[in-house]
C-alpha cells in the first residue's frame, strides 16, 4: 500500500506535469493579475494617504465637468459616466466572444471581437480627449509649480473653498492631484490598449482559421483568457478609480468637520 503511494507521489512530483493540474499560461495568469492588483493598489494606497494629510485639494465635479462638442456646460463626471459605459459594454462583447468560440460559433466570434475592438478604440479616444482638454487648461504632469498655469487653478477647485488656503496650499495639492491622475489613468489605458493589440491578434487568427487546426489547450484559451483578463481588470480598475477617489474625499471631509 505504501509503496503504491510512494509510487503515485514520484508520478506527481517528478516533473514533466503540474502537481495542481494547472497549465503554465494559467500560472502565468495569475502572477499577472497579482502583479497588477498590487501594483493599483500601491497607486491608489499613495493617492489616499496623500489627500488623506492635505487640507485642501481639487473637487472631481469641477475637473471632470466638461463634454466634448458641449462647450463649457457643466456636465460634472458625465463624460466619466461615457467613458466608463463604454468599457462595460466592451466587457460585455468581450465574454459574448468568449462563449461563441466556445461554441465553435466562428461567425460570432468574429462579430462580438470586431465589436469589443470597436469599444476598445471608443474608450481610449476618449481619454485621449479628456487628457487633451486637462492639458489646455494647464494640467499635465509636473504642473502648478512656480506659479505655472496659475491662471487655470480656481477651475479645479469648488466654489466654497477657503481663499486663504486656496493661496499657500492650492497649487501644491493640484500638482499633486494631477500628478496621480495622469500616472493611474495613463497605466489603466496602457492595460485597455494591450488588450485592444491582442484582441486584433485574435481577431485576424479567427478569420485565418488560425484556432481551427489548434487545441483548445495549447492556443485559443490561453490567448482568450489573456485578452479577457486584461480588459475586465482595466474595467474593474476604471469603475474602482472614480468611487475611491470620491470615498476618500469624504472621508477628508468628515475628519474635518469632527
Amino acid at each position: 500500500m505504501s509503496s503504491v503511494a510512494l509510487e503515485s507521489n514520484k508520478k506527481v512530483w517528478g516533473g514533466g506535469r503540474s502537481p495542481f493540474n494547472l497549465s503554465y499560461g494559467k500560472i502565468m495568469m495569475w502572477y499577472f493579475l497579482m502583479s497588477d492588483a498590487f501594483t493599483f493598489g500601491a497607486f491608489l494606497i499613495s493617492y489616499g494617504t496623500t489627500r488623506f494629510f492635505s487640507s485642501i485639494w481639487p473637487d472631481a465635479n469641477s475637473v471632470f465637468k466638461s463634454f466634448p462638442f458641449c462647450g463649457e456646460a457643466n456636465l460634472p463626471l458625465m463624460f466619466v459616466s461615457l467613458m466608463t459605459f463604454i468599457l462595460i459594454i466592451s466587457s460585455v462583447t468581450m465574454v459574448m466572444a468568449v462563449h461563441a468560440g466556445h461554441c465553435r460559433d466562428k461567425a460570432g466570434v468574429i462579430k462580438w471581437m470586431l465589436w469589443t475592438i470597436l469599444g476598445g478604440i471608443a474608450f481610449l479616444s476618449c481619454q485621449a480627449w479628456e487628457w487633451t482638454h486637462l492639458h489646455h487648461h494647464g494640467a499635465w504632469w509636473g504642473s502648478f509649480r512656480n506659479g505655472a498655469s496659475a491662471e487655470f487653478l480656481p477651475h479645479f477647485f469648488a466654489h466654497n473653498v477657503d481663499p486663504t488656503l486656496f493661496a499657500a496650499e492650492g497649487a501644491d495639492a493640484a500638482h499633486k492631484f494631477f500628478n496621480f491622475f495622469f500616472t493611474i489613468t495613463g497605466f489603466h489605458g496602457a492595460h485597455v490598449a494591450s488588450g485592444v493589440v491582442l484582441n486584433i491578434i485574435i481577431l485576424l487568427n479567427t478569420i485565418n482559421g488560425t484556432y481551427e487546426t489548434w487545441s483548445l489547450r495549447n492556443g485559443r484559451k490561453s490567448r482568450t483568457i489573456l485578452a479577457l483578463c486584461r480588459f475586465s481588470l482595466g474595467i474593474r480598475i476604471h469603475l474602482l478609480l472614480s468611487p475611491l477617489m470620491s470615498i476618500i474625499n469624504h472621508i477628508h471631509s468628515l475628519k474635518e468637520k469632527f
